[in-house]
C-alpha cells in the first residue's frame, strides 16, 4: 500500500477546503457527497478557491479541498504517494510523469492556457519595458526554478528574445516570484500574466511581445488512488465547463 503519510509536506503546507468553507447543508440532485483533494498549480491560487465555492453550491453536501505547490513539487509528492483525488497541472511535461507512472485514471484534459508577463514594483520604478532591460546591471531578478513550469517557460521566453540573466535567486513556485516583487526584495521578475492580475496594485506587469512569449497548457485529471472517482470526475467537469468564465475573469484564456 502506498504510504499516505507522505501527502502531508504538501497538505500541511497549503491546504484549504474551498480556502476554509465547511460542505454545504442539504442534498445535491445529482446525489453527489463528500469531500475532494485538489492538488494545483500556484499559479491557480485564485482561480480555482472561487471555482471550488461555486461547485460546492451547485452540489450541496460536497467540499473540495486544495493543496497549491509548483507542479513538479506536486507531481513528485504523487509519484512518492500522496494521496489525492485530482491534479491540475501549469504544464504537459509534469503531468505526463503522473501519467507514465500509471498513476491517473483516464486521460488529462486541457482546462486553460496562460502567458508570461514582467512582473516589476508599482510604478515601474526602474522604467523595465521589454526582457533586455533585464540584464541590465544592479537589477536584481528572480525567476522560478528550472524544474517547475514557470521557470522552464521563462527560460523559453528569455532564450526567444536573444537575452541572457542571472536571476538572483531561482524560488520553488511562482508565487515566490511575485511575493518577492511585491515585497520589494527584488526589482523584477517573470511571472504568469494571471498572477499579475490577481496582485492587483501590489505591482506592475510589463507585457511580454508573443513572438518572444510562451503558451502554457494547464491539463487536469482524475488520480488513480482518488478516493471518490465520481465526485473528482463531477469537479473536472465542472472546471471545463462552467467554471471556464471563472478562470477567465482571473486572466486564463480558454484552450
Amino acid at each position: 500500500m502506498r504510504a499516505r503519510g507522505i501527502a502531508a509536506f504538501v497538505i500541511g503546507a497549503a491546504l484549504c477546503g474551498s480556502c476554509g468553507s465547511t460542505p454545504p447543508a442539504g442534498s445535491s440532485p445529482s446525489g453527489l457527497s463528500g469531500a475532494i483533494t485538489v492538488f494545483a498549480a500556484s499559479s491557480l491560487r485564485s482561480a480555482y478557491p472561487a471555482i471550488g465555492d461555486d461547485f460546492q453550491k451547485s452540489h450541496p453536501g460536497t467540499m473540495v479541498k486544495f493543496a497549491f505547490a509548483g507542479s513538479s513539487a506536486l507531481a513528485a509528492q504523487i509519484r512518492e504517494g500522496a494521496i489525492a483525488d485530482v491534479f491540475a497541472s501549469a504544464d504537459q511535461p509534469n503531468m505526463q510523469k503522473v501519467v507514465d507512472g500509471g498513476l491517473t485514471a483516464g486521460s488529462p484534459s486541457v482546462f486553460a492556457r496562460n502567458t508570461l508577463e514582467i512582473v516589476v514594483g508599482p510604478g515601474n520604478p526602474k522604467h523595465i519595458r521589454s526582457l533586455s532591460d533585464l540584464a541590465y546591471p544592479g537589477l536584481v531578478v528572480v525567476l522560478c526554478a528550472p524544474v517547475v513550469p514557470c521557470g522552464r517557460y521563462s527560460a523559453q521566453a528569455v532564450h526567444r528574445a536573444g537575452v541572457t540573466l542571472t536571476p538572483a535567486s531561482q524560488e520553488t513556485d511562482v508565487t515566490a516570484v511575485l511575493s518577492k516583487v511585491a515585497l520589494g526584495e527584488a526589482d523584477a521578475g517573470i511571472v504568469y500574466v494571471t498572477d499579475v492580475k490577481a496582485a492587483g496594485s501590489r505591482v506592475h506587469g510589463v507585457e511580454i511581445p508573443p513572438a518572444v512569449n510562451v503558451v502554457a497548457d494547464y491539463p487536469i485529471v482524475v488520480l488513480k488512488d482518488s478516493q471518490d472517482v465520481p465526485l473528482a470526475k463531477a469537479f473536472i467537469g465542472y472546471v471545463l465547463t462552467d467554471g471556464q468564465k471563472t478562470l477567465v475573469r482571473y486572466g486564463f484564456t480558454s484552450p
